[in-house]
């Protein structure tokens, strides 16, 4: 089995894939980086890929790191055929927009993570972003790790330099850089749920001020448009975790099994998090339409109020405009100035009622 691998490795190093140039390379520009680990310690960058692979089995030893960002089909097509992608892998690589999961190709594992960041805003409105997602994939065999990033976050260098300060990690194999993955992405999810809550805190406050707005429901349906993009990164990555957590994997040695069962964790409380910041923002809602309710209501008894007292001069002056003959008091020096003040007085009698019983 070994001599058939090492003839197939030999087939592909006559065509060598130079990365240190991009316009001769298949790959083209969407390599970041190719770097080669043995014994926990970063050896020196690969430009040819073919050939750090046939060192890397030759010796038994080590790991290849690749970094592509939004790779092309073609671009894709020659790293598929070394490493023995699955295509329908490498389909879901290129094409993104893919659910956060964990996929086994024999001895391979794909796996796709939703990376998310908090978007910085002075004031929240009706039409702020509060998250920016990205995609994150990883092919994970026993002697190679590559990475494929889709959007302008999650770039893995912090994660790179991390594990070099941990050689003792890194001598895990590309199983351990598929956990400082996994953990770096989830740490944003935290970042990312903590942020939220002060938006959240922010539209409380607002809310149930003495001059909360009626605008702010367009503030509540956009936070809870945005917690949605949220929930949608972070939920469905819990079940994939568990099972690197729990279910024996050949790319997933035993001792690691329990870094992912602690960020499996995480991703639950963040799940949880999101979704009482769903549940609290529905109550925010209510509680602003109620009070929307309320505003309107007094607004209609003081437009009701106002109406009544109108209507007494209404009435009065509708019926003395008729222009009959015979009225009351209609030849009379005073009747004028009479008319008047019982217009008057009624209308303060009326409006006095409505101030007693709070419609004014």
């Amino acid at each position: 089995m070994f001599s058939n691998l090492r003839r197939a490795v030999r087939r592909g190093y006559r065509r060598a894939v130079d990365l240190s140039h991009p316009a001769r390379s298949p790959l083209g520009s969407a390599v970041v980086n190719c770097l080669v680990y043995r014994d926990g310690v970063r050896q020196e960058d690969c430009s040819e890929v073919e050939e750090a692979l046939y060192r890397v089995r030759k010796t038994g030893d080590g790991f290849v790191w690749i970094g592509l960002h939004e790779p092309e089909q073609s671009e894709l097509a020659g790293l598929a055929e070394l490493f023995g992608l699955h295509p329908l892998a490498v389909e879901d690589a290129v094409h993104a927009h893919q659910r956060p999961k964990v996929e086994r190709y024999g001895d391979t594992l794909f796996s796709v993570f939703k990376t998310v960041r908090y978007v910085e805003h002075e004031e929240l409105t009706a039409t702020s972003e509060v998250v920016e997602t990205g995609e994150l994939m990883a092919f994970t065999g026993q002697d190679f790790v590559i990475t494929i990033r889709h959007g302008g976050r999650g770039t893995l260098g912090p994660v790179r330099e991390e594990l070099e300060s941990a050689p003792d990690q890194l001598l895990k194999g590309p199983a351990a850089v598929l956990h400082a993955i996994a953990d770096h992405v989830v740490d944003d999810y935290m970042a990312v749920t903590d942020a939220v809550q002060n938006d959240i805190d922010a539209v409380e406050t607002a809310v149930f001020s003495e001059n909360g707005g009626r605008g702010d429901a367009g503030r509540i349906y956009q936070l809870k448009r945005e917690l949605l993009e949220l929930r949608r990164a972070v939920a469905p990555l819990g079940r994939p975790l568990e099972q690197l957590a729990t279910q024996p994997i050949p790319a997933i040695p035993p001792e690691i099994r329990a870094y992912f069962r602690d960020v499996a964790d995480h991703v639950t409380r963040a799940t949880d998090q999101i979704g009482a910041y769903d549940n609290l923002l529905d109550s925010i809602l209510q509680a602003h339409l109620a009070q929307v309710t309320v505003a309107q209501n007094e607004d209609m008894r003081k437009i009701t109020a106002w109406a009544a007292i109108v209507a007494v001069p209404t009435m009065v002056c509708g019926v003395y405009g008729m222009n009959f003959d015979h009225m009351p008091e209609l030849h009379w020096t005073y009747g004028y100035p009479l008319v008047l003040g019982v217009m008057v007085l009624a209308c303060f009698i009326i409006h006095r009622g409505f101030r007693r019983n709070g419609w004014l």
